[in-house]
């Protein structure tokens, strides 16, 4: 089920307009530009938070010199802007949990963007911890299924370390602990494989379903809200049928 729900929200990603994809290379450039300034520099062999978030550039397709750009200037004395990374929780509209995270230079904007959509859309900001419970860090690779057997995948993917493979009707879905993420997304491109996506996630254990159209639309505005804010980096959520609701 985690994976079924997993590859509906890299599918809403998938098909955002241009426009939303910049803003996606966006985020990821900032994500990028802190790994460097955080993480111990701008070399990926000894900082392998750069490392994981560079493979996450990747799988979402950002050029090669995007990524080289944005790691020369952030380890340059250029750019002195200070991110912060900041975790909000909070519900959706019957209580789907919602976990927000933001890398940004202006904590009140952001929480007041935050608690202002929550408000809106049938939500509300919580404490930390009031569903951070309800979830725990995987490392997630997303293959994509086309031309591959399914047994010499699961078997590559289980040899590199992986905790555990699905199926889907489109991908293969492999989540590892979130320290052998590196590890296994090495050795799966060694082999030759490409990613849909790749990185380390917030995965839910329990999900909840909506039912009612009303709750659909406001869930659907809340994390066009969230995803559209610059400050925010990853939206996570246990909205159980995201994908068939997207269709009605």
């Amino acid at each position: 089920m985690s994976g079924h729900s997993k590859w509906n929200n890299i599918k809403r990603k998938k098909e955002k307009t241009d426009g939303a994809k910049a803003k996606v290379f966006t985020k990821i450039g900032r994500e990028l530009a802190v790994a460097v300034k955080e993480g111990g520099g701008p070399d990926p062999a000894s900082n392998s938070k750069l490392k994981d978030c560079i493979a996450k550039a990747k799988a979402a397709n950002v050029p090669n010199e995007n990524i080289d750009r944005i790691i020369k200037k952030a380890a340059g004395e250029g750019d002195d802007t200070k991110y912060e990374n900041i975790t909000y929780e909070g519900y959706g509209p019957n209580g789907i949990a919602v976990i927000v995270e933001a890398l940004t230079d202006n904590r009140n904007r952001t929480a007041g963007d935050v608690r202002h959509y929550f408000d809106k859309f049938g939500g509300n900001l919580g404490t930390t911890g009031c569903v951070s419970f309800m979830f725990s860090q995987k490392g997630v690779i997303v293959i994509e299924k086309e031309g591959l057997e399914e047994d010499k995948v699961m078997e590559d993917c289980l040899e590199a370390g992986a905790s555990d493979f699905q199926a889907d009707e489109d991908v293969f879905e492999v989540y590892t602990e979130p320290e052998d993420f590196s590890g296994v997304l090495d050795d799966l491109t060694q082999k030759g494989y490409e990613f849909v996506s790749a990185e380390v996630e917030m995965v839910p254990s329990t999900y909840t379903a909506l039912t009612e159209e009303e709750s659909i639309i406001k869930m659907r505005k809340l994390l066009d809200a969230l995803e559209d804010n610059d400050d925010v980096q990853n939206v996570w959520h246990n909205w159980e049928n995201a994908d068939e609701d997207d269709d009605e």
